[in-house]
């Protein structure tokens, strides 16, 4: 039968079969054909074919991984492979904050390249609005910049709940992922969406006001959203709730093709005197410097382009 993966380490993961039953289950030969170098070889949210084990009805063999839709994927430093978060999305919620943890836009900015590039729907999820530092008008100009290129941004509270019955709307009956740097309240927003999960919560380090990893494995959870929220019962979705990364690494994306993945560029990308071949760093007639001279491109996202390209360039990282 047919099933769908909740979560998993090694060589076992939890299945939800569509006989409803939740079952343990191992891959058949220890390979799939889906296998490349990842440092896992699937993700919550991964359709999957089993083989129930005839003698345990709670076990079964994972013979075969589903064509995915999507998967979303970052490059795990540790591991030196890529690492799938999650597959087969509606939406991916990417978590941030004004701080506690400190605001980073050009993590968002990563992860937006990145959904880009898997063709996944991003939503920027502001999570701690309550907080004093989003008056901050730097911040508030980085999240307008956002919304004039189209993308979605939720102000959000999980603390006084302004703004979740918008989120809990978005995510209805969709598929989910929850992902962002440690500590900017993943799980504290799944534990207020759904009033009967109870994950662990993390506080941050006082000396360098980061979080920690309280989530240590991506985990699907079919949400039941909180009535008092939605103003009607019965309102599911399905959320993966991801580790907290203190860096997100893109995977797959040379340095040269980043561009095709900054929203704003990509419709002048081969109009440049020197076509695409142009870097638009330093080239006469780069329709991109042009744009943000004009204030067309903003000069927040260029700088953030060029940096990410030399990261990508150098393999030297920075928060």
């Amino acid at each position: 039968m047919q099933g769908t993966v909740l979560g998993g380490t090694n060589n076992i993961f939890s299945v939800e079969c569509e006989d409803t039953i939740i079952r343990q289950c191992t891959l058949k030969g220890k390979k799939l054909k889906t296998d490349t170098q990842s440092y896992n070889p699937l993700a919550p949210g991964d359709f999957v074919e089993v083989e129930c084990d005839i003698l345990d009805a709670e076990k079964g063999q994972i013979t075969e991984c589903l064509p995915r839709k999507n998967a979303f994927v970052r490059w795990n430093i540790k591991g030196r492979s890529p690492q799938l978060l999650a597959a087969n999305l509606d939406y991916l919620l990417l978590v941030t904050t004004p701080e506690e943890p400190p605001f980073r836009p050009r993590f968002i900015d990563r992860e937006l390249a990145e959904a880009e590039y898997e063709e996944i729907t991003p939503i920027i999820v502001v999570n701690k609005y309550d907080l004093p530092a989003a008056n901050d008008i730097d911040f508030q100009n980085r999240l307008s910049i956002w919304e004039s290129l189209g993308y979605t941004v939720l102000r959000i509270s999980a603390k006084t709940r302004e703004g979740l019955p918008e989120l809990a709307q978005l995510i209805q009956n969709k598929a989910c992922a929850l992902v962002g740097q440690s500590g900017v309240g993943k799980s504290s927003l799944i534990n207020v969406l759904d009033n009967t999960c109870v994950l662990k919560t993390g506080s941050l380090s006082q000396k360098y006001g980061k979080g920690s990893h309280t989530t240590t494995k991506g985990t699907l959870i079919r949400l039941h959203l909180n009535e008092s929220i939605m103003g009607y019962k019965n309102a599911i979705s399905s959320v993966v709730d991801t580790p907290g990364v203190r860096r997100f690494i893109l995977h797959n994306i040379p340095a040269a093709d980043l561009a095709f993945y900054f929203r704003e560029f990509k419709p002048l990308l081969g109009s440049c005197t020197f076509g695409m071949s142009c870097t638009h760093l330093t080239e006469p007639g780069c329709k991109i410097m042009e744009a943000v001279h004009a204030g067309s491109i903003s000069e927040e996202r260029y700088d953030s382009w060029q940096r990410i390209c030399k990261e990508i360039k150098t393999g030297s990282f920075e928060d």
